[in-house]
């Protein structure tokens, strides 16, 4: 997936509506890609954390909507822990599934999941991919 940039995808608001979300400051990030070297999850991800917060700090509402990565965080904090700027961007991870959410469009529908499947995932396992994946 390659990314592109131009001005007429960046936005301002979406910046500040991610910062409140998330009570983050994303332009605190200086791309040092810490959190990237520490991801379990980077193999997973269209891009690693680093690239999201570049792209979060432009405002690219429309490439972070494209993208995997913040569904496939693990929300296991090691990028927190080790941020030299001491950005919390497992809450960013969040507050971006948490927008995309909000538009109405479950990335799991429980409704069409197999009687089969339910059977066979922990309850623990399903409860928390619900939390995350369906508005």
């Amino acid at each position: 997936m390659t990314l592109k940039m131009n001005a007429g995808t960046q936005s301002l608001e979406s910046i500040q509506k991610l910062n409140e979300l998330s009570g983050e400051n994303v332009k605190l990030c200086m791309q040092c890609a810490t959190c990237s070297g520490m991801c379990p999850m980077t193999a997973e991800m269209d891009y690693g954390p680093r690239r999201v917060m570049h792209m979060a700090q432009f405002g690219l509402k429309k490439q972070l909507a494209e993208i995997n990565t913040y569904w496939k965080c693990a929300s296991c904090h090691a990028c927190t822990v080790k941020c030299p700027r001491g950005i919390d961007i497992a809450k960013v991870m969040e507050a971006l599934r948490q927008q995309s959410l909000r538009t109405g469009q479950n990335k799991v529908e429980p409704s069409q999941m197999s009687a089969e499947t339910i059977a066979d995932l922990p309850q623990i396992a399903m409860v928390a991919g619900f939390r995350k994946l369906t508005s």
